[in-house]
């Protein structure tokens, strides 16, 4: 079983083009979306392209500021889908989980198991990690909510696999990143037109999105420093 896993896509419509257009080349049987495709300009489109291509969608932290949250982004955000569609999102599962020869039990989840935002970097200790996934029964953890890729071994735990974002990367270079997973894994990244890519998300007119999104899309933001300030969130 081949399985494509798309995180934190936050709306780029560009971006997820980009990526389906390299997957319709050589199509997986499966596409997880964990989390986070809404709070963002072209979140229906996104959802659109995706039910065309049979994904099947997680909940993350940003769904839920979409339902529920009261900021100027959240209320836009829900404003721009329509009842049919919110009601929809609302019965968005936490976790799936997947049997996949060479891997064995494979959770898919956004932050952690029991929350759509606990953080989790490759800077928290082995023993901190051990304890968010404690009661996991699963032989790998895929997740996201922090923007980084990440794939490291947790002893006496599991294989916790973070596939990094689609829309709103943190790696210090511009591009779509996702993973890959077929009795391994692998962690790809999907180059696009970046500058083009900017002039479409401003014209939505989702609050902010200059301050939001262009330094993550143009890659200026690195893993190093994204990982430190997830960390000192986490009270580290």
């Amino acid at each position: 079983m081949r399985v494509a896993a798309l995180y934190d896509i936050h709306g780029n419509l560009p971006a997820l083009e980009a990526v389906l257009a390299e997957l319709a080349l050589d199509p997986p049987d499966a596409i997880v979306v964990g989390g986070d495709i809404l709070w963002g300009p072209y979140q229906a489109e996104c959802i659109g392209l995706l039910r065309d291509v049979g994904a099947q969608f997680i909940a993350g932290n940003c769904e839920r500021m979409v339902l529920h949250g009261d900021t100027e982004a959240d209320q836009w955000c829900r404003e721009q889908l329509d009842a049919e569609l919110l009601a929809d999102v609302s019965l968005w599962q936490l976790t799936i989980e997947l049997d996949i020869a060479g891997l064995g039990r494979v959770l898919f989840c956004h932050a952690t198991p029991g929350s759509d935002e606990e953080i989790i970097t490759r800077l928290t200790p082995d023993a901190a990690v051990a304890e968010a996934f404690a009661g996991t029964v699963a032989d790998v953890v895929v997740c996201g909510h922090t923007h980084v890729q990440v794939d490291r071994a947790v002893p006496g735990a599991l294989r916790l696999v973070n596939v990094g974002s689609v829309g709103m990367p943190c790696e210090g270079t511009p591009g779509a990143f996702w993973a890959l997973i077929d009795g391994g894994i692998e962690l790809r990244r999907t180059e696009y037109a970046v500058e083009p890519a900017l002039a479409r998300l401003l014209e939505p007119g989702f609050p902010s999105v200059e301050d939001v999104f262009f330094e993550q899309v143009r890659g200026e933001v690195t893993a190093e420093s994204a990982s430190e300030y997830f960390e000192s969130l986490r009270g580290a």
